[in-house]
């Protein structure tokens, strides 16, 4: 028989702070609220979590029906529970982040989110909720992570260029990396493989490269230092 318990308890929610890259800046993707509290203001894509559900399922439900987005690569990032932070009552989320490639998932704002779109890191619109803080969270989180493991990868093509990387890597850290230091290090794992094709477009043409998991995953188990 189950166990009643006497004393009040929090309701729990999740929250997805969803990481992208055009080529050139890091991205979140918001939604804006289509219902109260907040309503018509930006926010992460969250909600409550339902009863006998399990926290990442929950969060990929909730990132599925407020942004139509499926399949995509997540980590728990941190529990939030302050009291006052969420005005319906005593709230505990359960923050995650993910990282995707914005052209291959179009978002669809559904459910109660009025909207969805992706927005430059340095141009955020004010957020309902302590969504500033755990955006703030997520961004620390990436920052230390991608030193030590490659998941900025998730966030390219399949094939990429030295540079494209090198772009990624620096809008994340928000800083300028040192282009030979950089590529010669990177290219020192043994984990990047150079191909035989090149880029086409208006840009000069450059080697295009591919991330080769099996190979990171060798390294990984001997202890690697991907800190660049």
């Amino acid at each position: 028989m189950p166990h009643t318990y006497e004393f009040p308890r929090p309701a729990l929610t999740v929250d997805c702070v969803i990481f992208g890259f055009n080529g050139g800046n890091l991205e979140i993707l918001l939604i804006r609220r289509g219902i109260e509290p907040f309503k018509d203001q930006w926010a992460l894509p969250g909600g409550f979590v339902h009863e006998h559900e399990d926290i990442e399922a929950a969060a990929r439900r909730e990132l599925s029906e407020e942004t139509n987005l499926t399949g995509v690569f997540m980590e728990q990032l941190q529990t939030f529970g302050a009291p006052g932070r969420d005005p319906r009552g005593h709230v505990v989320s359960v923050a995650h982040y993910a990282l995707i490639r914005p052209d291959e998932h179009p978002p669809e704002g559904a459910t109660d989110a009025a909207e969805a779109g992706w927005f430059p890191v340095g141009q955020i619109p004010p957020l309902a909720f302590d969504h500033a803080g755990i955006l703030t969270a997520a961004l620390d989180r990436l920052r230390g992570k991608i030193r030590f493991q490659p998941i900025g990868f998730e966030l390219l093509p399949k094939h990429f260029t030295l540079t494209e990387i090198q772009s990624l890597y620096e809008a994340i850290l928000g800083r300028e990396t040192d282009k030979r230091n950089f590529r010669k290090k990177l290219l020192s794992f043994g984990f990047i493989i150079p191909l035989k094709t090149f880029s086409t477009g208006s840009h000069r043409p450059a080697r295009l490269h591919r991330f080769d998991k099996r190979k990171y995953h060798s390294l990984q188990k001997s202890g690697l230092n991907f800190e660049l």
